[in-house]
């Protein structure tokens, strides 16, 4: 009886480690840093495709002048303390970065040189996310959930929402302005478009926890939960979210962690996640292929971003950075 438990067990793991077939083609590759920091965010001005900058932990901000290829540290003189640089954002040589500890900074030359903007200590939260709209304006989100615009510079600050939404991670803005959040927990998700008046709550989708969510090309939504599992929901509306996908094949209990999705054009779809997982479709989500050159890649993929078709990176620990070269 036990050897056919064990025959049955066998049978079963190996079922479940099937996954999705290998890229032929890897059209990432990993650029040299002069940092072992953690990689929050990156942004490019989009006035200028060749100026972009990265923040991360340990106060890390990294220019680059060459479309990315390359890659400088620049100092910031942000007094004593440890600070985690969790957002930036640039326009027309105008830029913003936000984190932890409560830290604003500002630069109005292009990054030359970068102004620390005082925060009133009555601010519900930590800055983690900043958006440039331009001359002057920006909207800063917090950790819970507050978010405020400046037009003039970051001297004074209007809040957009009448109350905070409580603590939050993963969120997320599209160019409409409108954002996503995740319960810290992952335990619901919330919604919320410039003109409402507070932050809409929505259960989560399954009993898995729910990890990131974003917005597709369309307006619609999509959502990572625990267990490598994906779903879409194509018009936003409530309750209408597909069933769920596994891009990892049949892997159970087995599978990876799965963090981040970006679209590369409406049906080219690229996911991160731990241990140098990276998974694309190009049929929309329907099938999946895994780039297993990035697997060798010691480090977790926290964030994917694709500024054009053409321009993308992957952000990770141990400064980790991929920029996509195209097949």
């Amino acid at each position: 009886m036990r050897r056919v438990w064990a025959m049955i067990l066998c049978v079963f793991l190996l079922g479940c480690a099937r996954g999705p077939a290998a890229l032929a083609v890897h059209p990432w590759e990993p650029v040299p840093l002069p940092t072992t920091a953690t990689l929050m965010d990156i942004a490019f001005d989009p006035d200028n495709a060749q100026h972009g900058w990265v923040v991360g932990t340990e106060a890390t901000l990294l220019e680059t002048q060459d479309g990315g290829k390359t890659w400088a540290l620049r100092a910031l003189d942000v007094g004593e303390g440890l600070y985690r640089l969790t957002a930036v954002s640039m326009r027309s040589g105008e830029g913003w970065v936000v984190g932890k500890p409560a830290l604003l900074l500002h630069t109005t030359d292009g990054g030359q040189s970068w102004v620390r903007i005082p925060l009133d200590e009555r601010l519900p939260g930590a800055p983690i996310a900043i958006a440039a709209l331009g001359t002057g304006q920006a909207e800063m989100t917090t950790d819970l959930g507050a978010i405020y615009r400046t037009t003039d510079g970051g001297q004074s600050w209007q809040a957009q929402v009448q109350q905070a939404l409580g603590a939050a991670r993963d969120l997320d803005r599209d160019g409409q302005g409108r954002y996503t959040a995740v319960s810290t927990k992952g335990n619901f998700y919330s919604t919320w478009e410039p003109g409402q008046a507070a932050w809409v709550q929505h259960n989560r989708e399954s009993s898995r926890r729910v990890q990131s969510m974003g917005f597709m090309p369309s307006g619609g939504l999509w959502m990572l939960s625990q267990a490598g599992e994906l779903r879409f929901n194509p018009d936003g509306q409530e309750g209408n979210w597909t069933k769920p996908r596994q891009p990892e094949g049949n892997v159970g209990f087995l599978g990876i962690g799965l963090l981040d999705m970006a679209y590369r054009s409406a049906q080219e779809l690229w996911l991160t996640g731990g241990s140098g997982t990276l998974y694309v479709s190009q049929d929309g989500g329907q099938t999946w292929q895994q780039d297993k050159e990035v697997e060798k890649i010691p480090a977790n993929l926290y964030r994917i971003v694709f500024f054009t078709p053409e321009q993308g990176f992957i952000l990770g620990n141990q400064g980790t950075l991929l920029r996509y070269r195209g097949v």
